[in-house]
């Protein structure tokens, strides 16, 4: 993760909280932002951001205003599991754009940061297509244990998405647990999810 010396309001994700070291110049803009949109600054050691726990240990963590409370009931779960949270937001149930939300989600996981990421908005699929645009993201709509165990035997899924307003709190931490203790079954999968990034590369190449 870049240090960051100087904060501006380009540096804030759209909810959630900014780890920064102590001493970064955070400018009027940012702060400003930063309250308007409910983000908590945290100063810590510059030690303490290079000791974060590794990238496959990491879930990255969002979901709009629709998905905000099951978010938030899913971050205990998450610890208990021994894995470090990165939270984008939203941190409050005022309205956002979903597409902002799984972006920031999406390029943390394409840029290995996080090894998993988890988006919870209404019903889970708008926020599965937008981050389906990002390369190198294979996210996955799931609502029972046999869906997350599917994409991930058979999909590889690095991202999943959920519905806030559809499942139940114990459904969607069962869905969670199945999820992200199910691997990979690679194999015959294995050129199929190939073909996946085959279609991704031909379509997101420059013309």
């Amino acid at each position: 993760m870049a240090i960051l010396k100087v904060v501006t309001e380009r540096d804030l994700p759209p909810g959630g909280e900014l780890r920064i070291p102590c001493g970064a110049i955070v400018t009027p803009a940012a702060r400003d932002a930063a309250r308007a949109r409910g983000i908590r600054i945290l100063e810590v050691a510059e030690g303490e951001l290079a000791g974060a726990a590794p990238p496959e240990r990491t879930v990255a963590l969002g979901a709009d205003h629709g998905g905000y409370r099951l978010k938030e009931v899913l971050k205990p779960i998450l610890m208990e599991l021994g894995l470090e949270i990165r939270d984008v937001g939203v941190s409050e149930g005022k309205p956002v754009d979903y597409p902002d939300i799984a972006r920031q989600v999406a390029e943390l996981v394409a840029g290995g940061q996080a090894a998993r990421g988890i988006l919870v908005d209404g019903a889970g699929i708008g926020s599965a297509i937008a981050a389906n645009k990002v390369p190198g993201i294979r996210a996955a709509l799931c609502y029972d244990r046999a869906t997350a165990r599917n994409s991930r035997e058979h999909n590889d899924a690095n991202v999943l998405a959920l519905g806030g307003r559809l499942l139940t709190a114990s459904q969607a931490e069962e869905v969670v647990r199945t999820w992200l203790a199910t691997p990979f079954a690679g194999g015959r999968h294995l050129d199929r999810v190939r073909k996946i990034s085959e279609l991704e590369q031909r379509y997101s190449a420059p013309r």
